[in-house]
Formats: C-alpha cells, sequence, structure tokens
C-alpha cells in the first residue's frame, strides 16, 4: 500500500471511533517499512551509510560527543520481522550511534543553571522543560562532557508505569547545559535523521514489544540499556530518510486538521442539541414554538448526526409529552378533574401504606409552566398509593430472610439501571422475608431515593423493594402508569437538586410528595404514551443506524490496518 492509496481512504478511517490514531500508527508503520514512499534508485544506499557512521563515530569520541563501544552484532536473517527495500539494510541501534547511555540521579535543587530531564519532560505531544527539575552544582561533577545534551539527541523514557517507550527528540535549548536524570536513556544519532529514527522507535512494532515487557503489571519496569543498544532498526538511505520525515510531518499534520475539526465538530453538534431543543420545549407563544420548530427543523440532519445526540431528542419528546405539545387536544376529552376524582374515590376505599398520618396536600391550580384546556397539577399520592418501600429486618442481608425464596427483592441498582421495565432481580425472599416487607404488584413505578437519585422504572412482576426505593401502585381509573415515568425522566435534575450534598446523595418521600405533576385527561394519556413509544422506537432505530456507520468506519480502518499487516509480512 503506498501513500496514495492510504490518503484516498483517510476521512473515512478517520471517522471510525479512533480512527485518527490509528491512522497515525499506520502513518508510522508504513514510514518505517519503507512502504510510504517509493524508492530512489540514484540514493546512495544505506549500506555506504553504514560505512561511513563507522569512520564518523571515532571522531566523535574522541572531540567528547560519546565514550567508546564495541560494535553491535550483525541482524541475523532470522531476526528480521519483514522484508526491507533493496536498498535499506538493518542494523542495530548502537551502530547508528555515538552514544547510548541512561543519565544520572543527581541532588536537585530550585536554584541552578542546569536542568535535568525528568520522563515527565519527555511526551508523545513533543518536549518541554517546563517540568524540569534542576541539578546541584556540586552534583555536575558526576557528569562527563558527553552527558550534556545535544540537539537531536533521541529522548527515550526508560522506566515508569505507563510512561516506558515514550521517547522525542531533543530540539536543543536556551540553557547552555541540560542533562538527564536515570529515568530517562539517551540516544546520539550520527549522520541520521533523529526523527527517522524516532518515527521507528514509535511505531507499532517497537512499541508493542514494549507493550509486551510491561503488560500485566503494576510494578515499575525498565528499559535497560542494554535492551536499547542492541534494537533493531530498519536504515533507509539517508536521503531517503529525509524524504520519509517530510512526508511524515504532512500526514501527521493531515492527522492533526482531521482530529480538530471532528473535535469541533463534535462539540458544536453536541451542544447544539440542548440550544435548539431547549426553547422548543419551553416556548409559550405560537410565535416563540414556531420560530423555535423552524430552528430545529433546518439542524435536524446535525442533531440527530451521532449516537450521542439521541440523549437529547428522547429528552425533547419526553418534555413536549408532559406539556401538552406532542399529541393534539381532544375538545371532548373527559378532563383531568373527572379522572382526580375518580382516583380519589378509589383510593379512599383502599387501606394507608403506612399508618403515620400525613398533613393532606394542598390543591395547586399554579405550576411552572401554562397548562392546555382540561389538564391539572398534582401530585404522586393524588393519582396512586404512594409510599416507601419496606424492609424491617436488621442486618438486611441475614440469609434468614432469603433462604430458599420465591419472592422477587428489587433494590435500586435494579431499579436505576433497568431501561424503563424492571425485568431482573438478584435476591429473592422467602416467607420471612415477605412478613416484614411488602409484595407491590406488577406496574408499580419505582422511584429510588437514595445512591441513584429519582431513577424511575415499572415493575414487570409482583415484587419487595426497601424503603430507598419509593412506589406509585398504579390505580384502576389509570391503569398504566408510564405517564409519570415519563413525566419523571423529564424532572430528574430538579429532583436531585433536593438532595443534600452528602456522600451518599438521599431524598425523601415529602419532597417526591410535595412534587407537582402535570395531569392530561384519561383519553390524551394513553394518546401521548401511545406516541412516546412510537417516537422512542425511532430513536433506538436511529441510534442502531448512527453506531452501524461508526461501526463500519472502524470495519474500514480494521481491514486497512490489516492490509498493511498483509503486505508487510
Amino acid at each position: 500500500m503506498n501513500s496514495a492509496q492510504l490518503l484516498s481512504e483517510f476521512d473515512e478511517v478517520a471517522e471510525a471511533p479512533g480512527g485518527v490514531d490509528r491512522l497515525r500508527g499506520l502513518v508510522l508503520d508504513l514510514a518505517a517499512q519503507g512502504k510510504l514512499l517509493a524508492q530512489d534508485p540514484d540514493d546512495e544506499p544505506a549500506s555506504q551509510l553504514l560505512r561511513q557512521i563507522a569512520d564518523e563515530v571515532p571522531r566523535l569520541w574522541a572531540k567528547g560527543y560519546g565514550k567508546k563501544t564495541r560494535t553491535a552484532p550483525a541482524v541475523d536473517e532470522d531476526e528480521q520481522p519483514f522484508t526491507l527495500p533493496t536498498s535499506w539494510r538493518w542494523t542495530r541501534l548502537q551502530n547508528l550511534t555515538c552514544y547510548i547511555q541512561r543519565g544520572k540521579g543527581p541532588k536537585y535543587t530550585d536554584r541552578s543553571p542546569v536542568p535535568v530531564v525528568s520522563q515527565k519532560c519527555v511526551q508523545w505531544s513533543g518536549f518541554t522543560l517546563e517540568r524540569a527539575r534542576f541539578v546541584q552544582v556540586d552534583s555536575l561533577s558526576k557528569y562527563g562532557p558527553e552527558r550534556y545534551l545535544r540537539n537531536g539527541d533521541l529522548l527515550w523514557n526508560s522506566t515508569g508505569t505507563g510512561t516506558v517507550g515514550r521517547i522525542n527528540v531533543f530540539p536543543g535549548s536556551t540553557f547552555a547545559q541540560v542533562v538527564a536524570d536515570s529515568h530517562v536513556t539517551v540516544i546520539r544519532p550520527v549522520l541520521v535523521e533523529p526523527q527517522f529514527i524516532w518515527l521507528w522507535l514509535a511505531s507499532g512494532y517497537v512499541q508493542g514489544k514494549i507493550g509486551e515487557m510491561t503488560t500485566g503489571t503494576t510494578k515499575q519496569q525498565e528499559l535497560g540499556t542494554r535492551t536499547v543498544r542492541n534494537q533493531l532498526v530498519p536504515l533507509a538511505p539517508h536521503a531517503e530518510q529525509r524524504r520519509i520525515v517530510a512526508r511524515v510531518d504532512e500526514l501527521m499534520e493531515l492527522c492533526d486538521g482531521l482530529e480538530t475539526k471532528q473535535s469541533r465538530g463534535s462539540k458544536v453538534a453536541l451542544s447544539l442539541s440542548p440550544s435548539c431543543f431547549a426553547p422548543l420545549t419551553k416556548a409559550e407563544s405560537r410565535g416563540e414554538r414556531r420560530v423555535a420548530w423552524h430552528r430545529v427543523s433546518t439542524n435536524f440532519d446535525d442533531l440527530t448526526s451521532r449516537p450521542g445526540q439521541i440523549p437529547a431528542l428522547r429528552q425533547a419528546i419526553l418534555k413536549l409529552a408532559v406539556r401538552g405539545r406532542l399529541v393534539e387536544q381532544v375538545p371532548q376529552d373527559e378532563p383531568a378533574t373527572k379522572l382526580l376524582g375518580k382516583i380519589a374515590a378509589e383510593l379512599r376505599d383502599k387501606p394507608p401504606l403506612s399508618r403515620r398520618r400525613r398533613k393532606p396536600i394542598p390543591k395547586s391550580r399554579l405550576g411552572p409552566f401554562q397548562l392546555p384546556s382540561g389538564w391539572e397539577w398534582t401530585r404522586f399520592s393524588q393519582v396512586g398509593r404512594f409510599g416507601r418501600g419496606k424492609s424491617k429486618h436488621r442486618p438486611r442481608n441475614d440469609l434468614v430472610l432469603y433462604r430458599e425464596g420465591t419472592y422477587p427483592f428489587v433494590q435500586t441498582g435494579d431499579v436505576a439501571q433497568a431501561n424503563r421495565v424492571v425485568r431482573t432481580f438478584n435476591q429473592r425472599y422467602n416467607d420471612v422475608g415477605l412478613g416484614q416487607s411488602r409484595l407491590w404488584p406488577a406496574g408499580t413505578l419505582c422511584i429510588t431515593i437514595a445512591a441513584n437519585i429519582a431513577k424511575g422504572a415499572i415493575l414487570g412482576f409482583d415484587a419487595c423493594f426497601p424503603d430507598s426505593v419509593v412506589g406509585l401502585e398504579p390505580t384502576q381509573a389509570i391503569g398504566d402508569t408510564r405517564y409519570f415515568l415519563f413525566f419523571l425522566e423529564t424532572a430528574r435534575q430538579d429532583l436531585e437538586a433536593f438532595a443534600p450534598a452528602t456522600a451518599q446523595k438521599n431524598i425523601n418521600l415529602g419532597i417526591l410528595e410535595q412534587v407537582l405533576i402535570p395531569l392530561p385527561p384519561l383519553a390524551e394519556i394513553r394518546r401521548i404514551v401511545e406516541r412516546v413509544d412510537e417516537l422512542m422506537s425511532l430513536c433506538d432505530d436511529l441510534e442502531r443506524r448512527l453506531a452501524s456507520q461508526e461501526l463500519v468506519a472502524e470495519r474500514l480502518a480494521e481491514a486497512l490496518t490489516a492490509a498493511v499487516d498483509l503486505e508487510t509480512r
């Protein structure tokens, strides 16, 4: 695969999750394997460059640029991980340098003219002296002239958890002298482009080997000096090195641009959702609603182009539903006041959930927004049997409550993790457990009041639950609590604000009892529930389609990676 083929797929691959990082890796792998550019037969071959380096290194040792070391052994054919172009040669890093050595661990001081480069200074994103410490003057005696860093030195993090393998090029410094500490290995190339060596050491092949060395442990790992010196390097002719470095810089700049564009587009798109939907759900007058609808319809493609935007669309649907804006009002519908009267008559004939007497809750006609005709403001306790679950026995994990149990026991986590309907549970009460609790019927709306504040779901079966869950048992007059679940999902953020700022947030039954609920006529409730179910199903389909598009891009990236791997075997 050549660079033209790679470039033709750049945009598509970049759209995949992690696609830009994968492109950067592909660029480095192709460059280091001689696959990024075509070779020029007029280039002086790498074998000649190796002879020139061998002649130059002793002269640099004599000038104090390094210390005399033995020539590293030749690379056997069975060591070579892949086949190189004919003008390239496999060699070892030792044979391309006049100096490879770990720094020393000096004494540090707050005041000194000599910075000490640590592993924190060496990052993939670049080299910086901002995190450098400073060496004490009396520690300078540890440093021979070869230990002071020079422009073009490669700095390779050689110890640490999570930092081993990071490498970058020392760009020179405004300081007269800079040294490295014992966590950094200094590599001083001779007659070789430092950036060419960097792109090989940063490639997936070398970093993958380092990853294998450090995987599965949290202990500090070390990249030994002997390992560094014997590191295999695919050496290109010097003229080709320069072309490769220039091409890699160009492609990396393109990757940076794609990443910036994606990041900016993602932020704009995600921020656009609430800014467009909020006026739509809050608009009161017809003029405001018309403007809001126009803005949503104009930007709908942008509002629904990413899976992360769909939750905002769902929330907008629910807010429109509980404000009477999702389905048409029908004047012939029996008003909500009639429905409340039927519910009140039904509740009078049922025993209370608690013997504790509570003050009657006053009726309110004023709420946070204007209701459509036929609607009424109400509260949870006025639309069904409303109360906390029960679990009197202590400790609650006593096996006497669960041994050979048959009654489902639902906890806050089961409610919080349910997708609107509780279908699973982890524990069962036996008769002893049931005797100190209460069995709530299927269809009960469960609301958590601890840990996961105001999370709601409807029981899919008869079950018990503890007093950290509040239940709204449906009445025959309504028969379905889904509308109240929809309302809860729109109001959850406001309800959570009532929770005290403690380690484990809580709201109590009294707070929930004061919450005002917009209640439509019964016939409209049924139309709203049907419409919401239909639209949520469409949201599910849209979310799956967008996720599928991301998956296609990811598979394209994987296929491109596989093609490179296959070609380089």
